[in-house]
């Protein structure tokens, strides 16, 4: 009896610790950076680099004020910046991408208790707080022409476009699948999430379930709205947000059932934003507006204990 442990839980362990997951989440990013790199030049890396390092600086020197436990070593802080350099357009200044990274970190993340205690993803709430801050940057699209040492010209996005009708600036599918038209950082080649995704589904770092409604459920809405199926979901934030953000363990469902209503409400709000709202993208405030009811979502979804009966 004297070596007896009694704690709280969890009981189940496992060797794969959050530093793990956060690598193997990292090395899904990659090919994006890759692409952003090819598609909009030097610069996508120089964002990406201050994203992460600002989210690094302001959780160490956030929980060296509050006398916590440093946490930078999860490497969260590194997956939280480049998440959000990914929801930016590569002309971003650099001191409005730290005040994101100031946001993401601080405001959402830390201030209700670190890691696993945030209600909302830190990177899309960043977003939408720099959409209504920085209206002007953050719309300011960037697309490099194809010569070697190419000018940045100002361009639509392929949903802009889509939405005012405008066919000669809508990219093809070919486009839309390697990256070549405008956009956010991250979110251009469609190719290089597929990628990132598919690793972290082979490293069971996610589950196929919220990505796969998610997109199923834009593209089934979008044929019967009228719209091209495939462009919706080539297009945009969709593919991003659904394999990197919408399946956030700290913010989404951890049922099964739970990650398909997740998924189909994702779906069903970008498509009330895409066509009858006034912005031509709506996957961050899906996402956004879903974590609000993962728990009430949990607690619907979860499984009841074997012969659990009425309250006595």
């Amino acid at each position: 009896m004297s070596r007896l442990i009694s704690s709280v839980s969890p009981h189940f362990f496992t060797k794969r610790s959050t530093r793990m997951i956060m690598l193997d989440v990292i090395i899904a990013l990659l090919p994006a950076a890759a692409a952003s790199a090819i598609v909009f030049g030097p610069r996508s890396l120089l964002v990406i680099g201050v994203c992460a390092a600002s989210c690094i600086i302001f959780e160490f020197a956030f929980e060296k004020l509050c006398r916590r436990e440093n946490t930078i070593g999860d490497l969260s802080a590194i997956v939280t910046g480049m998440l959000l350099a990914y929801n930016l357009p590569v002309s971003i200044p650099l001191w409005q991408a730290v005040f994101g990274s100031l946001v993401a970190i601080v405001v959402v993340k830390q201030l209700f208790g670190g890691l696993g205690q945030n209600f909302a993803n830190p990177a899309i709430t960043a977003r939408i707080v720099m959409m209504v801050a920085f209206s002007g940057s953050m719309t300011n699209w960037v697309f490099p022409g194809t010569s070697k040492m190419p000018d940045a010209v100002s361009s639509a996005t392929p949903l802009s476009a889509a939405a005012k009708g405008t066919v000669s600036m809508m990219p093809s599918y070919m486009d839309l699948f390697l990256g070549k038209h405008a956009g956010c950082i991250g979110e251009t080649c469609a190719l290089a999430l597929l990628i990132g995704g598919i690793y972290l589904i082979i490293r069971r770092v996610i589950s196929w379930h919220t990505p796969l409604v998610f997109m199923a459920t834009v593209a089934l809405m979008s044929f019967f709205c009228g719209k091209d199926p495939l462009y919706q979901v080539l297009s945009g934030g969709l593919l991003l947000g659904a394999i990197f953000m919408a399946t956030d363990y700290s913010t989404t469902p951890h049922t099964k059932w739970g990650k398909v209503i997740f998924g189909v409400g994702c779906g069903l709000i970008t498509i009330l934003i895409r066509f009858w709202g006034n912005l031509p993208e709506g996957v961050s405030f899906s996402i956004l507006i879903m974590n609000i009811f993962t728990p009430y979502i949990d607690k619907l979804t979860r499984v009841k204990p074997l012969a659990g009966g009425a309250e006595q």
